[in-house]
């Protein structure tokens, strides 16, 4: 069982929007320039990179979204701050 992930993500507060940028990023987007122009979190700024984090520190839905989810596969996820595309770059 991985105990640490890093990921990244977009944060939006509609899920139009969120549906939106996924459609851009199956044409070919490139994720952090869609997270520096879109996100709502501060993490956009570094193109949605969140870093190297435990399993736990996040909210639950975005952490089963990050453990159990695929790698590199943006996936859609719902929490009480809104809508995240998660891109999961690796887990250990």
């Amino acid at each position: 069982m991985p105990r640490t992930a890093a990921a990244m993500h977009i944060l939006v507060k509609q899920k139009y929007e969120a549906e939106d940028l996924m459609k851009k990023l199956k044409k070919g987007a490139n994720f952090q320039a869609l997270a520096k122009k879109y996100s709502i979190c501060p993490s956009g700024k570094k193109g949605g990179d969140l870093g190297e984090f435990k399993k736990g520190e996040m909210l639950a839905p975005f952490d089963r979204a990050v453990f159990y989810g695929e790698l590199l596969t943006p996936q859609l996820v719902k929490t009480r701050y809104g809508w995240h595309i998660i891109k999961v770059l690796y887990r250990n």
